[in-house]
């Protein structure tokens, strides 16, 4: 994707632009979160205010929606 205008914030960095990749990560915890990098580098960055909790991680469904929706929100 192509970052929107603004750019993406990042808790590590601040704002990223360009063509970035996204991708949300689930931990044992349950809480999924999106990250994006730089197309093509090795780098992740964690998209400030893109985490949100699902009470089962083992739950698949769950892991999807939640995911489906962080993505919707950054990357639409």
């Amino acid at each position: 994707m192509t970052a929107p205008p603004g750019g993406v914030m990042t808790d590590e960095v601040g704002t990223i632009t360009g063509d970035l990749t996204l991708e949300p990560q689930v931990a044992a915890d349950g809480r999924v979160t999106l990250r994006v990098q730089y197309q093509g580098a090795e780098e992740w960055y964690t998209v400030t205010g893109a985490s949100t909790k699902v009470p089962n991680p083992a739950d698949a469904e769950a892991v999807q929606a939640a995911e489906e929706q962080l993505l919707a929100r950054f990357a639409g």
